[in-house]
C-alpha cells in the first residue's frame, strides 16, 4: 500500500515505520505522498485510535529532507515543496487521534521538524535533535521555526536555528522537546505503554484536548472560547453519561467514542 512506510495495527494503535534505512530516512516526494496517505487512513480508519511514528534501524528517525531533490527546484517549485510538506506536518498536528514519535537516532531537519508537528515525543537515548538547515544555506521550510519556539521558547530555539547545532535527547529532555528518554530497545513498549492508558479514555474528549490545545497557537482561534463549546460538545455524548456513571459505581468506564 505504501512505497516507503511500513504500518502495523494492533490494540489500536497504529505504528507507522519509516523505510529508507540506506538513506537514514530522509524525506523525499514519496514519503510525503506516503504520508498525505497514512494521515487520510488514521483519519478514516475507527480502529486506529492512536498513533506512533518512528524510524527504520538503529541510526536515525529521520535524517532530513532528501538533498539530492533540492538540485533541480527552481524558487518556484522550492516554495511549492515547503507548502506541501507545512500542509503535511499541519494535518498530522490538527488530527484529532493521537500522534506521537518515537525518535531513535537522528531527528535532523525535516525530521526535526516531522517530529515536532507530533502531539509529543519520546526519544532513545542514541537520539540527536537539530535544524541544520543553515548548513545548506536555507531555512527550516516544514513549520520548524514556529514550532521549535513554540515547544523551547524563541532563545533556545534561535541558537539551535542559527547555529545548526545538535542537541542530545537528555537536552531535549531538559528542554521540553521531548517527554522522556528511554534505552533503545524499551523505546517502542514505552510508547505503546502511554497509548495504552490514553486509549482507555473517551476518544471525543481526547480529540477535544487536542483541538483545544492547538487553539493556543493559532491566531484566528478564540481558545477559551473553543474549550467552552468543546465541553458542552462533550457533556452531550454517551462517553460523558458512561464516564460520569462509571465515576459514581466505582467501575471502570467502557468508551465508545459517541
Amino acid at each position: 500500500m505504501y512505497q516507503t512506510l511500513l504500518t502495523t495495527l494492533g490494540n489500536n494503535v497504529l505504528t507507522i515505520t519509516i523505510n529508507r534505512p540506506e538513506k537514514l530516512n530522509a524525506l523525499n516526494k514519496d514519503v510525503f505522498t506516503d504520508l498525505e496517505n497514512v494521515i487520510t487512513e488514521i483519519e478514516q480508519n475507527e480502529e486506529v485510535r492512536s498513533v506512533i511514528i518512528t524510524g527504520a534501524g538503529s541510526k536515525a528517525f529521520v535524517a532530513g529532507a532528501d538533498i539530492t531533490e533540492f538540485n533541480s527546484l527552481n524558487k518556484g517549485q522550492a516554495v511549492a515543496m515547503a507548502k506541501r510538506g507545512q500542509d503535511i506536518f499541519s494535518r498530522m498536528e490538527r488530527c484529532t487521534k493521537p500522534i506521537v514519535a518515537a525518535v531513535n537516532g537522528f531527528a535532523l531537519g525535516g525530521g526535526c521538524e516531522l517530529s515536532m508537528a507530533c502531539h509529543f515525543r519520546i526519544a532513545s537515548e542514541n537520539a540527536r535533535f537539530g535544524q541544520p538547515e543553515v548548513n545548506l544555506g536555507l531555512i527550516p521550510g516544514y513549520g520548524g521555526t514556529q514550532r521549535l519556539v513554540q515547544l523551547i521558547g524563541k532563545g533556545r530555539a534561535i541558537e539551535l536555528l542559527i547555529s545548526a547545532n545538535m542537541i542530545d535527547a537528555n537536552t531535549a529532555l531538559q528542554y521540553g522537546l521531548v517527554n522522556y528518554v528511554v534505552k533503545q530497545d524499551e523505546l517502542l513498549s514505552k510508547a505503546r505503554s502511554i497509548l495504552e492508558t490514553i486509549n482507555s479514555k473517551a476518544p471525543l474528549a481526547i480529540a477535544a484536548c487536542i483541538k483545544a490545545a492547538n487553539a493556543v497557537y493559532d491566531e484566528t482561534v478564540n481558545g477559551f472560547d473553543l474549550e467552552v463549546k468543546e465541553f458542552g460538545d462533550c457533556f452531550d455524548t454517551e462517553d460523558m453519561k458512561e464516564g460520569t456513571a462509571a465515576f459514581l459505581e466505582k467501575r471502570k468506564a467502557l468508551f465508545k467514542g459517541k
